[in-house]
């Protein structure tokens, strides 16, 4: 494993990461909170943003963050270099109505979030995060500490769990967080609590559940990384501090301006005003090219010569079930960042950019791996073919390969981790 100090260094700060965003809106704010210590500067969508030309800037919508370094030397066709990636995780949302009970248990009204592996939120200590909307229109980010379970029935009691556990979504996901009568109580209250704000203000809440340990290292030579929210925090965190890195070092002419786009509700095929599928990247990129002078030909030309490199996980060989993958293509977690591919266009990758990918790795000194299914398996997409339609902008889907995807704790290796952020690098560079 290259460079193992620096890794596993990664690792811990791509933990730190992950405990501060156990929702999308506290990752959109991490990622902003981030770059503003580094000197980026924080917009406003609302009002006028300043002359950009070596300026350095993000902006958060709901659950989304996009940033960008624009060069000193930028002009109207200036390309950009799109790295984009999600802040959403599958799991459990509260429902409208959330305290609920039975039998003396205090208990949590949940609707499954995206695709979870279910039975994987079983008997672990978890969080309830996300924001408050409150009387007074102000919007504020809350999150608890371990407050919430999901308790699997004992072996005693279905002696044929063993041979099969399949748990009901809507009576088998609800989490207990105390004891007590339900009328007396409210769940709301916790969260707010840890806001320090009053439940009785609150007229709107999109709150989760997230798993409450922290990521870590383990395994021979500490080759492992495991963690929740890996799918996709791992590309953003790779993202954020690649483009602090590229920014930070920049000298000289810049052949491209690097933006990082961190897209909200990916899992739920990103059809939102902060998703892939929404106006959010095209909002700020003609604001920026507006910034620079460009007219509509120009931003088009642009978008011509730009990339986006889409950057979500994918899975590694699995050494129990390796009949599910490809025969002959198995990437493996320790051997680098993975390129995906896909003859229906789930993924945006081509022969074009497959050379820009090879590219980049061997600028960063990074080997690389394919990822393609089995034809028996279809796998699932990502924002790029997404981001590829809306802009017309050459798109590659990368990643790393991780075990236990959808998992409420999921595996990666440490080294791609921070390969994958090199990669990143390399491409911000241009």
């Amino acid at each position: 494993m290259p460079a193992v100090s620096a890794a596993h260094t990664h690792a811990a700060d791509l933990a730190d990461f992950v405990a501060a965003s156990p929702s999308s809106y506290h990752a959109a704010e991490e990622v902003a909170r981030r770059l503003e210590a580094a000197g980026f500067t924080r917009l406003d969508e609302t009002a006028e943003w300043p002359a950009q030309a070596g300026g350095r800037f993000v902006v958060v919508r709901d659950g989304a963050a996009i940033a960008w370094a624009v060069p000193t030397d930028a002009v109207p066709t200036t390309p950009v270099n799109v790295l984009g990636a999600h802040t959403d995780s599958p799991g459990f949302k509260l429902k409208p109505k959330p305290t609920t009970g039975s039998r003396g248990w205090l208990q949590a009204a949940v609707e499954v979030y995206g695709g979870p592996l279910l039975n994987s939120w079983l008997d672990r200590e978890l969080r309830l995060a996300g924001r408050l909307a409150l009387a007074d229109g102000r919007v504020v980010l809350a999150a608890t500490g371990p407050l919430l379970r999901l308790p699997q029935l004992a072996i005693h009691l279905d002696r044929g769990v063993n041979d099969g556990l399949a748990l009901d979504k809507q009576t088998g996901t609800q989490p207990v967080w105390g004891l007590g009568d339900a009328e007396s109580a409210d769940i709301l209250a916790e969260l707010a609590a840890s806001a320090g704000v009053d439940a009785a203000d609150i007229r709107g809440f999109d709150a989760v559940v997230a798993d409450a340990a922290r990521g870590a290292v383990f395994g021979k030579d500490g080759a492992f990384f495991a963690s929740g929210r890996l799918d996709d925090l791992a590309s953003v965190h790779a993202g954020v501090v690649a483009l602090i890195e590229a920014t930070a070092a920049s000298t000289g002419p810049q052949t491209a301006i690097p933006v990082l786009a961190a897209f909200d509700h990916e899992e739920l095929g990103s059809e939102s005003r902060s998703g892939a599928a929404g106006p959010f990247l095209e909002d700020v990129l003609v604001r920026v090219y507006a910034s620079l002078g460009a007219d509509a030909t120009e931003q088009r030309r642009a978008f011509a010569a730009s990339w986006h490199l889409s950057s979500d996980v994918g899975h590694s060989v699995h050494p129990n079930y390796a009949h599910r993958h490809d025969p002959i293509v198995q990437p493996v977690l320790g051997s680098g960042p993975i390129l995906k591919i896909n003859a229906n266009q789930r993924y945006a990758t081509d022969a074009v950019g497959a050379a820009a990918w090879a590219t980049w790795c061997e600028a960063a000194g990074v080997r690389s791996q394919e990822f393609v299914s089995n034809n028996t398996v279809p796998c699932g997409s990502t924002i790029g073919p997404i981001t590829a339609t809306r802009l017309g902008i050459r798109t590659v889907d990368v990643g790393i390969p991780i075990l236990s995807m959808h998992s409420a704790r999921e595996l990666a290796g440490v080294s791609d981790l921070y390969d994958l952020s090199r990669v990143a690098r390399a491409f911000f560079a241009g």
